[in-house]
């Protein structure tokens, strides 16, 4: 079982990032380089079975990659998902900057004399 590097839309990514534990399971995947969800549950104040939900949706947003050892199965992080969200956020606050400069520039414009 491993699922990885697939192009996942940001907005997958932004929502399994609204909940504040599903953020700390990503970290502790991050910092750890890997563990399986009884061992999360250990550093969470969660149940093994809600951390095993919280990966489900990691999953589907492209933020861990499962990996079957014999019968355990264990969690990485990927933030290459993450990395394209930012650029996307990115562009998007590039573009209303653009906007919001146009209109300081009008704004301006019709109060010279």
């Amino acid at each position: 079982m491993t699922q990885c590097r697939s192009e996942r839309a940001p907005d997958d990514v932004l929502v399994a990032l609204a909940e504040p534990i599903r953020r700390q399971v990503l970290t502790v995947l991050a910092r750890e380089g890997g563990a399986n969800s009884t061992s999360l549950a250990t550093s969470l104040p969660i149940t093994r079975q809600a951390v095993a939900k919280h990966l489900a949706v990691l999953d589907r947003a492209g933020l861990v990659c499962a990996h079957r050892a014999g019968r355990e199965v264990r969690y990485e992080a990927d933030l290459q998902p993450l990395r394209q969200a930012t650029r996307w956020t990115d562009t998007l606050a590039a573009q209303w900057e653009r906007r919001l400069n146009a209109i300081k520039d009008l704004a301006e414009e019709a109060m010279e004399p």
